[in-house]
């Protein structure tokens, strides 16, 4: 996660930060950011969100409003997937693609509707590492003297609250009835008084809500929360709980040379239903033709855990790349995501991972390793 070139001094921090210290939780740099990798240690924190409630500071993340008019038909051109469906209080999981169809950032589209004048409103998270990369993309391509562009990523608190009774703990803090809200829908309310954003989005493969705030709102919610019962969790336990859920990680498992449809997103190509976008040419000649690889799911066996960058072999030959890997607490064994050939791809298909110089056998499983039974 470290880059070693980064130091305490010049990496930011969350206005949450200090509750991290107050807590004695273990930090490490991430995204140019010194965020809490464990608070009481990864399994507990792990365990606690499959069967409880945690939270998570992701005030990390870009956070972008845009408004105009035609905002949506602007977007349209930048993503594979059709935002003209989108009704207010509605969100898209998708990607920002370059020409060659590869990923520049997956983010989240949350659309919050259009007023009197016309003029469309969206809220948009990215990566924390691709903020900059990002806002320097969209207004590349979006027409300025139509759309205002607000970067709100320094000075808002994003706590992500997931679990199975993720709702139990966040409710008693919100007017409205959260059971009612579906995946990826959000609404503007008030929680301690002040405007919040609130969205059924989450990166863990359960239920769960994150939560937009002001930083004095969002340090009052985090202790209210804390002293609730609900578990704070950090950057690991968030990598072992989106891995079950095979959700793919930006800079591992997906980047600006991986297409959607290599990657198994291609549920977020809407090529029949809308028009032009950026690496729209690619995407068809990979669909006509069949992509010539694609991320999988591994299982080693053992305690034998394919790590990122360990060789794939097949036949003796090294044939792919293990993107992310771990060993799962809540299955108790290992699994891992990784490039392959396509020919190679099909579930059951024995393969063997490189580990420490020695081959160890692993096999194509079905992702998602873990479905929770609780997700809306």
């Amino acid at each position: 996660m470290a880059n070693q070139q980064e130091t305490a001094e010049t990496l930011a921090r969350t206005p949450l930060y200090q509750q991290g210290v107050k807590l004695k939780a273990r930090f490490t740099s991430f995204g140019g950011w010194e965020m809490p990798v464990q608070y009481s240690g990864i399994s507990r924190e792990h365990e606690a969100v499959r069967n409880n409630a945690g939270m998570f500071d992701i005030s990390h993340m870009g956070k972008f409003t845009l408004q105009g008019k035609n905002l949506i038909s602007q977007l349209q051109g930048l993503v594979p997937s059709d935002l003209s469906r989108l009704q207010p209080g509605q969100a898209q999981y998708t990607v920002l693609l370059n020409p060659q169809g590869g990923i520049i950032d997956d983010i989240i589209v949350y659309y919050q509707g259009e007023d009197s004048t016309g003029t469309q409103q969206v809220f948009i998270i990215v990566n924390a590492a691709t903020t900059t990369k990002d806002k320097a993309w969209l207004l590349q391509h979006l027409d300025q003297n139509e759309v205002k562009f607000q970067d709100l990523s320094p000075e808002k608190v994003l706590i992500a609250v997931q679990g199975t009774k993720a709702i139990k703990y966040l409710q008693p803090f919100v007017q409205e009835d959260l059971q009612p809200i579906k995946a990826f829908g959000h609404l503007q309310t008030t929680i301690l008084g002040k405007p919040a954003f609130i969205a059924r989005t989450g990166y863990t493969g359960e239920d769960g809500f994150e939560v937009l705030l002001d930083p004095d709102v969002g340090v009052e919610l985090w202790r209210s929360l804390s002293n609730a019962g609900v578990t704070p969790c950090g950057l690991g336990a968030r990598d072992t709980l989106r891995l079950e859920a095979a959700m793919a990680l930006y800079g591992q498992d997906i980047d600006d040379t991986t297409t959607p449809l290599e990657a198994g997103l291609s549920w977020l190509v809407h090529l029949d239903t809308k028009g032009d976008f950026i690496g729209r040419a690619v995407l068809e000649q990979q669909k006509a033709a069949g992509v010539q690889r694609r991320l999988i799911g591994l299982q080693t066996q053992g305690r034998n855990i394919a790590r990122h960058g360990y060789p794939v072999i097949a036949d003796g030959k090294v044939v792919g790349e293990v993107t992310s890997g771990t060993l799962s607490p809540t299955l108790g064994y290992p699994v891992a995501l990784a490039y392959v050939p396509a020919q190679l791809s099909k579930v059951g298909q024995q393969l063997e991972v490189e580990i420490r110089g020695k081959a160890y056998p692993a096999n194509v499983v079905k992702r998602p390793f873990y479905k929770s039974k609780n997700k809306v």
